[in-house]
C-alpha cells in the first residue's frame, strides 16, 4: 500500500512540475509520463494511448534542427532559382496536365486557381515526393520538452493526438518534417484539423497518399483565408525615375494599410516591369521591397497576403508565385 501510495505521489509530482511548465525540470521520460497523465485526464483512453506512448522517444537530432536552422542571408533571385528551377516548372506542368480533372472540379469548388494549389504542393513537398520520416509524435515531444516553445509543441501534440483518434492515419504511417509539419501539403496538425478536406468521401482526410485530399486541403486553406479566385497574386515592378526613392524605407515592407489603388502607384510612378502603364483594375495592392532598394520590386494583392498566412516568408510566397505563373505559361503554350 506503501508503494501504491508513493508510486501515484510521484505521478501527481510529476503533473504538478509539468503543469508550471517546468519541462527543463523533468528528464524526457518524467516529461512523456506526465504528458500521457494530461492526455488521460483529457478523456483518451489507456488502450488507445499505450502504444503511442509505447512509440513516442527522444529526438535530439530534431531539437538540434531547431536550434540550429540557418541563418545565411539568401538573396530572392537565388532563392528562386533553388526553388524554382526549370525541373520542377516542368513535373508542376506534367502533374497539373495528369490531375487536370480533380483540379477543375476543386477549383471550381473552392474558388483557387488549379495552379496555385499544384504550386504550393510543389513546393511544400516537391509534388508528394518529400514529405518527411521523422515519427510526428516522438518529434513534437521532444519539441516540446526542450522548452522554449513548449505551448506551441504541446498544442500541436494534442491536435496530433486527435488525428490519430480520428483514425485519418495510422501511427506507423504518421510521419513528417523534423517540426511535424505532415503529408504532401505540409500541414501542422493544428492546421490539419481546421483545414484538411476528405475530398474522394473515404471518410479519411488523407494528406499524406490521397491526391485527391490533398488538393482539396491546400485550396479549402486558401479559401477560408481569404483567397479570391477572380484575382492573382500581384505582379513585379519597376519604379520610374520619378519615384520618390525616399518613400521607400516607408513602403517597404507587407503594408497592409498602405494599400492603394493600381491607379495611384501608376501616378506615384510604378510601372509594370516593362515600363508599361499599370493595369486599369479596381484592386488595391502593396509595394514590397524583400531585398531592399537595389533588388525586385512587386505590387501584391490580398491574395499575396493569404500566402503570407500560409508561410510569414516573402521569399515562400513569391516562390509559390512565380512556380505559378511559369506553371500558366507552360501550360498555355503547351495547349496552344
Amino acid at each position: 500500500m506503501r508503494k501504491f501510495i508513493q508510486s501515484v505521489a510521484f505521478v501527481f509530482a510529476l503533473a504538478a512540475a509539468y503543469q508550471a511548465g517546468a519541462a527543463d525540470a523533468l528528464s524526457f521520460d518524467e516529461y512523456r509520463d506526465a504528458l500521457k497523465q494530461e492526455a488521460l485526464s483529457k478523456g483518451y483512453s489507456e488502450a488507445f494511448l499505450t502504444p503511442i506512448f509505447d512509440s513516442i522517444v527522444e529526438r535530439k537530432a530534431v531539437v538540434k534542427a531547431d536550434r540550429n536552422q540557418p541563418e545565411r542571408r539568401l538573396t530572392l533571385d537565388t532563392y528562386l532559382e533553388t526553388r524554382v528551377p526549370d525541373w520542377k516548372v516542368e513535373q508542376a506542368v506534367q502533374a497539373y496536365r495528369e490531375h487536370y480533372d480533380v483540379l477543375k472540379k476543386i477549383s471550381e469548388q473552392y474558388n483557387v486557381q488549379a495552379r496555385f494549389i499544384v504550386a504550393l504542393w510543389g513546393n511544400e513537398s516537391n509534388f508528394g515526393r518529400i514529405q518527411g520520416n521523422h515519427p510526428v509524435m516522438s518529434s513534437l515531444v521532444s519539441l516540446a520538452h526542450e522548452g522554449r516553445r513548449e505551448t506551441l509543441f504541446k498544442n500541436q501534440f494534442f491536435a496530433a493526438l486527435k488525428i490519430l483518434q480520428q483514425g485519418h492515419v495510422t501511427l506507423e504511417n504518421f510521419n513528417g518534417s523534423w517540426a511535424g509539419a505532415m503529408g504532401q501539403s505540409q500541414f501542422m496538425p493544428t492546421s490539419f484539423l481546421t483545414y484538411a478536406v476528405d475530398a474522394n468521401g473515404d471518410g479519411k482526410k488523407d494528406i499524406w497518399q490521397t491526391e485527391e485530399d490533398v488538393f482539396a486541403s491546400i485550396a479549402n486553406y486558401l479559401s477560408q483565408e481569404g483567397w479570391n479566385g477572380n484575382f492573382t497574386w500581384g505582379r513585379q515592378v519597376k519604379l520610374s525615375e520619378s519615384f520618390n526613392m525616399e518613400r521607400i524605407s516607408q513602403l517597404e515592407g507587407l503594408s497592409r494599410d498602405r494599400k492603394k489603388t493600381l491607379r495611384d502607384w501608376q501616378a506615384l510612378g510604378v510601372t509594370k516591369f516593362d515600363q508599361t502603364a499599370l493595369p486599369n483594375v479596381d484592386i488595391k495592392a502593396s509595394l514590397i521591397l524583400p531585398d531592399g532598394e537595389a533588388g525586385r520590386v512587386y505590387l501584391v494583392y490580398d491574395n499575396f497576403d493569404t500566402l503570407m498566412r500560409w508561410n510569414r516568408s516573402y521569399y515562400f510566397g513569391i516562390s509559390v508565385a512565380y512556380l505559378a505563373q511559369r506553371i500558366d505559361k507552360a501550360f498555355n503554350a503547351q495547349a496552344q
